[in-house]
């Protein structure tokens, strides 16, 4: 992938007409009304709130395990063998790892009201998640995007928008932080900008082994020459929030939901789509082949794609959803704050974060140890 999105609010959350997917059997007495649901999802994503009122409405148990990463639920999945939980959350762009891995099964999508979602986000699964053809393995739950986050008390961009290279700058040595294999791309998109590196060599290195090692070669040994001015890598959303509020940190490379969570509980932070473009990405929901409660799974992606809990879920996590007209129901400061995030043409020039191979990811793994253990 080596264009940029070229897409709008109006058509991340309410695009329809010819990606459109056709209308399932839907129907709710199909839904369960009692029992439990395991779920393995990213920290942050599931507020007291939402599952107050998922319980409260069905009767089911929601068992929720917080995770930070992508790899964290690949290897609990493979160590598990698929068991153990009944709704997972991978990324939209970890369809070609988890592919042959055989751990998840398709979704009854007569049993799934699709039509509630963003067409476009909903494509992703009967595309990239469409394992040999035997249906549906991902559904959208969660969007975002991942870009620079700083205090506004004590710095401000030099411009009208923040770059990926404040982070490793001198001026903010000691100050910042950021996740390690994201922060790395983010640097390459910097050199890149700055005349570093060519013009695309970040969006190339994904298509073959031997262009991603000379790629990360160069972006990792210019990380490395900058290491001491990295105060602090995350890896989930708590140390994120951490960081801005008590560890000292000026500037970061974050995901937008942490900065703006803070954001909108009055704290002075600021989260913005950096120059060289915001990477996006859409996680979702799954289903492990050793999931056990499968009625309560469907319950619970029913309220999921409801607009009033997806609506009022976004005020609390600050990301954003797929369910169409779920922002309609979001408060007056989740609005600001994504006008203030994406001004502009920031949503034009988004990058959408391209699909990790396993070989890829195998390989980043070599440079981000390289790095960190520098």
């Amino acid at each position: 992938m080596t264009t940029k999105s070229s897409v709008t609010r109006r058509t991340l959350l309410k695009s329809a007409g010819a990606a459109a997917l056709a209308a399932p059997l839907y129907s709710k007495s199909a839904l369960a009304s009692s029992g439990e649901v395991n779920i393995l999802m990213w920290s942050d994503y599931l507020p007291p709130a939402f599952i107050e009122g998922f319980e409260a409405k069905t009767g089911i148990k929601v068992n929720y395990t917080g995770i930070g990463s992508n790899e964290e639920i690949i290897n609990k999945m493979k160590a598990t063998k698929g068991q153990g939980f009944d709704i997972v959350s991978p990324t939209n762009n970890r369809s070609l790892q988890w592919g042959p891995l055989e751990l998840l099964k398709p979704f009854d999508m007569n049993k799934v009201n699709i039509d509630a979602v963003n067409p476009a986000m909903a494509k992703i699964g009967t595309s990239a998640w469409n394992f040999d053809g035997a249906g549906v393995h991902w559904l959208p739950h969660i969007w975002g995007t991942e870009g620079v986050a700083y205090r506004t008390d004590k710095w401000l961009p030099a411009g009208d928008a923040p770059s990926y290279g404040d982070v490793w700058s001198e001026e903010n040595a000691g100050k910042t932080m950021g996740r390690a294999h994201s922060m790395m791309l983010g640097a390459g998109l910097y050199m890149e900008a700055s005349g570093a590196m060519e013009p695309g060599s970040v969006w190339a290195a994904y298509g073959d082994e031997d262009t991603m090692r000379d790629v990360w070669g160069k972006i990792t040994d210019w990380c490395m020459a900058r290491k001491d001015r990295i105060k602090l890598i995350w890896n989930d959303a708590d140390t994120q929030k951490n960081g801005l509020l008590n560890e000292g940190v000026v500037v970061g490379q974050t995901w937008d939901g942490p900065p703006l969570a803070l954001k909108a509980a009055g704290e002075p932070v600021h989260y913005q789509a950096p120059v060289e473009g915001a990477m996006a990405w859409v996680d979702g929901m799954s289903m492990p082949v050793g999931a056990k409660n499968e009625e309560q799974v469907y319950a619970f992606i029913d309220y999921a794609f409801g607009k009033e809990a997806a609506g009022k879920a976004i005020d609390s996590h600050g990301y954003n959803s797929p369910v169409l007209g779920a922002d309609t129901f979001s408060g007056d400061v989740y609005k600001k704050n994504f006008a203030e995030a994406y001004p502009g043409d920031s949503l034009a020039n988004l990058n959408p974060w391209p699909a990790e191979a396993p070989w890829y990811a195998e390989v980043r793994t070599e440079f981000v140890n390289k790095f960190k253990s520098a």
